[in-house]
């Protein structure tokens, strides 16, 4: 099947296509698409639909959209829905990786409980009216300093006490393994193969 992601980043891209080998996946640009949806769901699943719905009106074709963000419960749950946003004030410029990792570190410099989670919520959607949805999430710690060069967004900050590394340092097929999305896509994938041909 080919699926075109409802996202603009290529390192997502390369993300997905490494989680659904089986599947065509594409970038709304490589339909010569511009694509834009301005995220303001309540929740990851709000998002995820309201992006896949968007795009599928664009293009017809089989869309998957997911919305991911990082939780740290000591900060009531922030970034959460708003973590490619964090810090960034409204009508400026939005935050790069770095600039929201240091906002956020400097939000946590006297916090203890450094526990957080990362969400992902993601939408396969094949028409209107027929689409598949999971939702999982990854336990973890956030650390005191960037650790990693791998990854995206909040990856150096994101610790693995067990792995003792942090995202931004786990090989790629490593993380797609333990990762929020991986497990989402994965989900995905058992419910496609499990269901009548799209």
């Amino acid at each position: 099947m080919t699926i075109v992601i409802a996202s603009g980043n290529r390192h997502k891209k390369d993300e997905i296509a490494r989680l659904l080998p089986s599947h065509t996946v594409l970038l709304p640009a490589d339909r010569g698409i511009e694509f834009e949806y301005e995220e303001l769901g309540v929740t990851f699943l709000d998002n995820a639909m309201g992006k896949a719905r968007h795009l599928f009106r664009l293009t017809g074709e089989a869309v998957l959209a997911d919305d991911s963000g990082l939780c740290v419960p000591a900060l009531d749950g922030a970034p959460g829905v708003f973590s490619a946003r964090y810090g960034s004030k409204d009508g400026a410029a939005i935050f790069s990786d770095s600039d929201r990792n240091a906002y956020l570190l400097e939000n946590m410099k006297d916090v203890s409980d450094r526990r957080a989670f990362f969400v992902c919520s993601m939408v396969l959607l094949v028409n209107e009216n027929r689409f598949f949805v999971a939702q999982e999430t990854v336990d973890g710690e956030i650390t005191l300093s960037p650790q990693g060069s791998g990854g995206f967004g909040y990856d150096p900050l994101f610790f693995f006490p067990g792995l003792k590394m942090t995202m931004a340092q786990l090989a790629p097929d490593k993380k797609n393994e333990i990762s929020h999305r991986g497990k989402a896509a994965r989900a995905l994938t058992g419910m496609l193969e499990k269901a009548a041909p799209v």
